[in-house]
């Protein structure tokens, strides 16, 4: 009775990918979904700094910033984009601080935000690249209450399309839950989001159009 030769695992376009007894492997995970860990933001060093002025305030709605002065009197050109920076952050505090500020800020901003808008570009894109479900959802959420702060923000956004666009068209169609696809995703937190994330994204392709 003959041997049975063992079989042998090999990649594809190789010498013992031609032998009888190999097995071609199937290619490697493109990897486009991985996680792409950022490194230490801008806004972390401000903050350690303590060169932000505000501060934590607890109460029985929640924790919210306490602003040591008025957000309108705030200097958007240097503020905003160092709070955009930190949309990367996934620890606390730095994440509240990051997404809360930027919403009192943009609540507050008013003709303020647009001539803003070209230094807002690159902190969103290096949060949209992180491919984190959790960062990707809280930029979103920016991003659609960015394009209703104020008028002409939408149409200052669109020179810049082709770099926000492109992460957010991978996740167009992705209708799984956000607990089951983000690893460490607290859906305690009171800023849970719907259960698909393909609704979020097409609302904010629907407001920027």
């Amino acid at each position: 009775m003959p041997r049975k030769q063992k079989e042998i695992k090999a990649q594809a376009f190789t010498v013992k990918a031609t032998m009888k007894n190999s097995v071609v492997l199937g290619p490697p995970p493109a990897g486009a979904y991985r996680e792409r860990p950022a490194g230490p933001t801008t806004f972390r060093k401000f903050y350690e700094r303590g060169d932000f002025p505000m501060a934590l305030q607890h109460s029985s709605k929640g924790n919210r910033i306490a602003w040591k002065v008025e957000i309108e009197k705030l200097d958007y050109h240097h503020y905003l984009p160092l709070f955009f920076d930190g949309l990367c952050e996934t620890v606390h505090p730095y994440e509240f601080f990051a997404r809360q500020g930027i919403h009192d800020m943009l609540e507050h901003g008013g003709p303020k935000i647009q001539p803003v808008i070209p230094q807002l570009i690159i902190p969103i894109k290096n949060a949209l690249n992180t491919r984190n479900r959790h960062v990707i959802c809280n930029t979103l959420k920016v991003l659609q209450h960015l394009v209703m702060s104020g008028e002409m923000v939408g149409e200052a956004l669109v020179p810049y399309y082709k770099q926000i666009l492109l992460v957010l068209n991978m996740y167009k169609n992705m209708n799984s839950f956000l607990q089951a696809e983000s690893p460490g995703f607290d859906s305690q937190r009171n800023y849970k989001l719907g259960t698909s994330k393909g609704e979020p994204v097409n609302k904010n392709i629907d407001l920027e159009i």
